[in-house]
């Protein structure tokens, strides 16, 4: 089952293999990253607390880089900000800018019909890498898609989130924008992904320049239901 809510620190443990290493198309320790920034993308409750200590013995491991050194940023500011805080915030960005959507099919599509067939090929993305994607979450989130990579679908999840580059380029120049923390968790996903081709620049300048599509539609087969934090 992939879930929107944070991976168990021993899910976080069992990423990261005996050895330190992991390799998977060129890039070291790709299940750790993806597996943190899952569980630090998520809604900021006690279980990130909890789990504070395994994440950093996680990012520790990582080997010196981007994407270390953008985890620990965001794991520094966890430690300095209470808790209500850090929820105050996650709710600010996340669900009330629509420009920092985490919702990776937004960018592409916006809240059209095209959408809705997009969302149709992550879930057949999850289901064919053996995972079900939980009910009442819409399946783009990027806290889901890197929970997939984490779990070992490395290759399924690497090809949504190269699908959805610019999308992804687009929500770290918004937190950035924003002054948000968050642009470290999403800057360290991006240190694990090949660099913008031509295409996908040009792709991510378009979509910061004009927004989604603005067709309003209704996405009632995945519309989510009840609290989505």
């Amino acid at each position: 089952m992939i879930r929107r809510h944070a991976p168990a620190p021993e899910d976080v443990r069992e990423a990261h293999p005996g050895d330190g290493t992991y390799q998977d198309a060129g890039q070291p320790d790709l299940r750790t990253v993806h597996l943190v920034a899952s569980v630090l993308l998520d809604y900021p409750d006690e279980r990130l607390h909890e789990a504070r200590p395994v994440l950093a013995r996680a990012v520790s491991r990582l080997p010196t880089g981007d994407a270390a050194r953008h985890l620990t940023a965001f794991l520094d500011h966890l430690d300095a900000t209470p808790l209500p805080e850090l929820a105050e915030h996650y709710v600010a960005i996340f669900d009330l800018k629509r420009r920092c959507c985490p919702y990776l099919t937004y960018y592409t599509y916006g809240d059209t019909r095209r959408r809705g067939m997009a969302l149709l090929r992550f879930k057949h993305a999850y289901r064919a890498a053996g995972f079900e994607p939980a009910a009442g979450e819409l399946p783009d989130h990027l806290a889901v898609v890197c929970e997939l990579s984490g779990r070992g679908a490395t290759r399924e999840a690497g090809r949504l989130l190269h699908e959805h580059r610019a999308g992804i380029e687009v929500l770290h120049h918004a937190l950035t924008a924003e002054g948000s923390p968050y642009a470290h968790v999403v800057a360290a996903v991006l240190a694990t992904l090949p660099p913008l081709g031509v295409r996908e620049r040009a792709a991510a300048l378009r979509l910061a320049a004009q927004g989604p599509p603005a067709e309003e539609v209704g996405l009632e087969p995945f519309a989510v239901t009840g609290d989505h934090r």
